[in-house]
């Protein structure tokens, strides 16, 4: 294959990828900032169809002839997440997985169940925080730069493979890229909310953990999608695939962002995490 013809291949999702995310991140961002109806019907569709893509993974949707209660168990502990209280919603999921768990037989769909939901639900408690907005778009800007860095610097750079066996497309300067990125966008947002330099400090800090977590996240999806013989988790959006090919790093950063606004000051920032 000549060099251009390897180049092309390299960058040749990177169009459709941007057009994506040109009109997805606008929209995110008005939702977030907004952080009332509008944030409301956004959470509350993508809770739908993560319930919908996940029961699709694990075989049980209508093309297959089969109903899932899947999306309805996403859609009510949002809702309780939402509208009653974070421990409501996530009784309301924990039932709903064990109730999946009873009615399939399987452990796989539950479990499943009961990690998007969490990562869903806790969104919407970060966003309900004193704090949320800051909270949200640290972890959600963070998640973001983190998946900017290391599509890039993977490509840019290439080199030896992160875990060949899980996802043969990931590198370890893809990895490290994304580590930078994201803790650097985590740092700006610290700055823009008027962070004093230990806020900053802080902020590197958690957002470099929240970058690995998200790291870790994407190479579970990739694992989660390996087993059940699939490339994507299903075709929603041009150039990422489906919701938990596009959420996956956010799904498992946010109960983490979440732990450390429940451990931080009340009414502060979560990189205010273990100050006095």
């Amino acid at each position: 294959m000549s060099e251009a013809k390897q180049r092309t291949g390299r960058w040749g999702d990177l169009a459709v990828r941007v057009a994506s995310a040109a009109v997805l991140a606008p929209l995110g961002l008005a939702a977030i900032w907004s952080g009332r109806t509008l944030w409301e019907v956004v959470m509350l569709l993508i809770a739908a169809g993560l319930g919908l893509e996940w029961a699709a993974l694990c075989g049980i949707d209508a093309a297959a002839g089969k109903r899932s209660e899947m999306p309805l168990v996403m859609l009510l502990a949002a809702i309780g997440a939402e509208f009653v209280s974070f421990a409501f919603g996530l009784c309301v999921l924990l039932i709903g997985a064990l109730l999946v768990r009873v009615t399939t037989g399987r452990t796989s769909p539950a479990a499943g169940l009961a990690y998007l939901g969490l990562g869903t639900i806790s969104l919407l408690r970060l966003r309900h925080e004193p704090s949320g907005l800051a909270d949200v778009l640290l972890v959600v800007l963070v998640v973001w730069g983190c998946d900017i860095g290391a599509y890039l610097s993977g490509r840019l750079i290439g080199g030896r493979k992160l875990a060949p066996r899980l996802s043969p497309g990931k590198t370890w300067s893809g990895a490290a890229g994304g580590l930078a990125c994201g803790t650097l966008a985590g740092v700006a947002v610290a700055a823009g909310f008027h962070a004093t330099l230990p806020g900053l400090a802080a902020a590197a800090g958690i957002s470099a953990a929240l970058s690995l977590v998200a790291q870790a996240g994407d190479l579970l999806e990739s694992a989660i999608k390996r087993h059940f013989g699939k490339k994507d988790s299903g075709s929603l959006i041009p150039g990422h695939g489906g919701l938990f090919d596009r959420f996956d790093g956010l799904i498992a950063a946010a109960p983490a962002a979440c732990l450390l606004s429940m451990a931080a000051v009340p009414g502060q920032a979560i990189w205010r995490w273990g100050a006095h």
